[in-house]
């Protein structure tokens, strides 16, 4: 493809995806010294995923006494919380319906190298603006003392504050991430949240009216060809059960420290983040169905899912 060819197709997406995002303003009440308050005024990104509904990042709207959304053409109008997850750092946003949905697509199809833009309110300015980069890394972690993020995508497109909760756009013009933070002390480095993730706590949401937390009771780490080499295992793809928790639904059903889980209701396990949304994803069923290996032997068992 031609550059000029390249650069025609990268602005029609942008013009496909403008109208889907939105900046967020917020005003927080701090209490003063003697009397009375002062408003704190904080900018964010977000963008329409549904009927009335916008996602940003649960940090741009924390603490928020009010929330204001700004539309692509200047359009500005109140908001309502309906939700924040600060563990997810997600938020939803109750809005006008004023501008249609962005199209979602699909985070687990990423493939590192894969051209994004980063599409969101820098600044705190309610024009948009757009940065181009790649897929530098999927599945990267973020700890601070405040929260802990998995399973992020990485990229080298600039996200400034003020971007924080736009959407991470391919070259379909499909959402595949949410902008989230940015490493203060390293140049070119952004990350995004999953719009898979992001599709799970909706969906949540919708169902149970909160986001709720799904789990059987294991830690596991990821299997590596050489921990796998090293003891013989047999395999080079699964999860190691590094630790069972007692009275658990995993405990219950005699899972041990040290056992591979290869597969979630048929699915391969390669990561951490691929057993928590297999479970997730069985809140309704109830259970999932686990392949582990054990002493050279593979099984199956099915283990509950609790809800909280």
């Amino acid at each position: 493809m031609k550059l000029e060819e390249l650069s025609d197709e990268i602005a029609g997406i942008v013009g496909k995806v403008k109208d889907s995002v939105i900046t967020v303003a917020t005003e927080i009440r701090v209490p003063l010294l003697f009397f009375g308050y002062e408003s704190l005024k904080g900018f964010g990104s977000g963008f329409i995923v549904g009927r009335n509904v916008a996602v940003t990042n649960a940090h741009v709207v924390r603490g928020a006494s009010k929330v204001t959304v700004t539309f692509s053409d200047g359009y500005s109008s109140e908001a309502e919380v309906i939700v924040a997850d600060a563990s997810r750092d997600l938020a939803l946003l109750a809005i006008p319906e004023y501008k249609p949905p962005i199209e979602l697509g699909d985070s687990r199809q990423l493939r590192v190298g894969e051209i994004v833009l980063a599409v969101g309110s820098p600044l705190g300015l309610f024009e948009h603006s757009v940065t181009l980069g790649v897929v530098s890394a999927t599945g990267r972690n973020i700890y601070t003392e405040e929260l802990m993020l998995e399973d992020l995508i990485q990229t080298d497109a600039a996200i400034n504050p003020g971007n924080s909760g736009g959407p991470l756009v391919n070259l379909r013009g499909e959402a595949i991430g949410v902008t989230t933070a940015i490493v203060p002390y390293a140049q070119g480095i952004g990350f995004a949240i999953p719009i898979n993730t992001v599709k799970r706590f909706i969906l949540m949401v919708e169902r149970y009216g909160k986001p709720v937390k799904a789990w059987i009771g294991v830690y596991v780490a990821p299997l590596n060809p050489s921990i796998a080499g090293f003891y013989k295992l047999g395999v080079s793809r699964g999860l190691i059960v590094a630790r069972v928790i007692p009275g658990t639904p995993a405990s219950r059903r005699g899972l041990r420290d040290g056992d591979i889980l290869l597969e979630a209701n048929g699915r391969a396990l390669a990561r951490a983040s691929d057993l928590r949304e297999v479970v997730e994803e069985s809140i309704d069923k109830g259970y999932v169905t686990l392949k582990v290996l054990r002493g050279g032997k593979v099984f199956e068992v099915d283990v509950e899912v609790l809800v909280s």
